[in-house]
């Protein structure tokens, strides 16, 4: 059940919506930027479009994998607690980069869960992930064990690294 605002919330609402106008006029069509050029007309094969749309989660059987490994081994951790939004989707890119570069095959980020098990990092996570610089290195993810974190942490399989 939703509880009614509070006298200070509603005053900051009324401030943001007092600053709301309706559009004026349409969006001229010759002022729309101009679409993506999916294909190369030069190339005999289509260009590959990136990856799009939400990560999936990680197959049971390889997230079976990652924890029995990680039992003996422990998995590379990133720690977003006390992290701003800002922040944490930047130790985010970093992290999965390197880890991806150093063709680490699961990797464990700890998010938290939040004041009231609703956690703004535990809730952006999935978003970040399948953002078009990290959609091509995240195979999935998935919550971690409880010995790991439970519901405050997460398993992210990475993607093989193509050797050129």
């Amino acid at each position: 059940m939703a509880r009614k605002p509070r006298p200070a919330e509603l005053r900051l609402w009324g401030a943001v919506t007092s600053t709301v106008r309706p559009r004026t006029s349409p969006i001229e069509p010759d002022r729309l930027p101009a679409a993506p050029l999916l294909l190369d007309p030069t190339a005999k094969t289509p260009a590959k479009k990136p990856p799009q749309g939400a990560v999936g989660a990680i197959e049971p059987n390889r997230r079976r994998r990652i924890v029995v490994q990680a039992k003996g081994d422990p998995l590379m951790r990133l720690d977003l607690h006390g992290m701003t939004q800002a922040a944490a989707r930047h130790a985010l890119g970093g992290f999965i980069a390197r880890a991806f570069a150093d063709n680490v095959r699961a990797v464990l980020v700890i998010t938290g869960k939040g004041v009231q098990g609703d956690g703004v990092l535990r809730k952006q996570l999935p978003a970040w992930l399948a953002e078009p610089e990290l959609r091509p290195m995240v195979a999935g993810f998935s919550p971690a064990d409880p010995h790991h974190g439970g519901e405050g942490a997460v398993y992210v399989a990475l993607k093989r690294r193509v050797r050129p």
